[in-house]
């Protein structure tokens, strides 16, 4: 019988400023929560004040990670020094393979409509961080919607859900990443190997989280981010309210973690390489 993965943390998401200024809400990379192998940040933005992110992120450098960035409103325009240009909208999703180098800027743009969004950073193994970058552009309209007959809705970002994968593929942590949207008196239910990691973090309404069919679970409200333990399968079920979240989850690295600012190694000699060689012009590999 599969057992289900129960709460074993709830995170209460901290305020912090970054970039050149972005008011941000941060759940991982943080004295509370340093990562959950192999997720290393996990970031909410939003405002409907422009001052809060007008600033942006101009260019700067990342190695070792890959970067995903899931809009839910607003448009923030980027480049990179991979040549790629453009606009990230409503739904749209941005998956970055710093990989051996990549300067990128993004900057949120001014609008009617709020901005509200997300990014993870996911780990790659010491065997791909000096891998070529690479950059997956995915429309709002290229990521499959689920549909159910009892009103859940399910946005398959990366991996798979009732069958059907993903707009994501080849990415080596084997994540899956998805949009969930249940009803109230409604049930999900989504299986998980053994070993990988789940995170979920609620965005909108209330659900509980890791229960037993039927045995009710731990409590959640927006916005806050919770670590699923070990089992087969995560559940999640709504009472009287609503609920919209992303389930998170992927196949664990196992390995040290170097961190500085943009980079992530296995060693603190690598970042100390990465920053001799962004000073001597040397970090984007031709």
């Amino acid at each position: 019988m599969d057992a289900p993965r129960k709460v074993v943390d709830v995170i209460d998401p901290m305020p912090v400023i970054e970039g050149a200024g972005v008011r941000l809400r941060r759940s991982i990379a943080t004295s509370r929560l340093d990562y959950a192998d192999p997720f290393l940040l996990f970031d909410h933005f939003g405002s409907d004040d422009p001052s809060d992110y007008l600033a942006g992120f101009p260019m700067h450098p990342h190695r070792g990670i890959e970067t995903v960035t899931y809009m839910l409103g607003g448009r923030v325009a980027h480049k990179d020094s991979l040549g790629n240009a453009g606009t990230v909208g409503p739904g749209d999703v941005q998956w970055m393979t710093a990989g051996s180098g990549i300067m990128h800027e993004e900057m949120p743009q001014a609008g009617e409509e709020r901005l509200d969004g997300f990014q993870v950073w996911v780990n790659l193994p010491a065997k791909l961080k000096m891998t070529r970058p690479r950059y997956q552009d995915v429309r709002s309209a290229s990521i499959p919607v689920v549909s159910r007959e009892d009103g859940v809705r399910i946005r398959v970002i990366a991996g798979e859900a009732d069958g059907v994968p993903g707009a994501v593929t080849e990415i080596f942590a084997e994540p899956t990443y998805l949009d969930l949207s249940l009803p109230a008196g409604r049930s999900f239910e989504q299986p998980v190997p053994r070993g990988h990691t789940a995170i979920a973090y609620v965005f909108e309404g209330e659900a509980a989280l890791g229960a037993a069919a039927g045995a009710g679970g731990t409590l959640i409200a927006a916005t806050r981010l919770v670590v699923f333990g070990d089992g087969d399968v995560v559940r999640i079920e709504t009472a009287g309210a609503p609920a919209r979240l992303l389930l998170l989850s992927a196949r664990p690295l196992g390995e040290p973690v170097a961190r500085y600012g943009p980079f992530v190694m296995n060693t603190r000699e690598e970042i100390q390489q990465a920053l001799r060689e962004l000073a001597e012009g040397t970090f984007v590999k031709r």
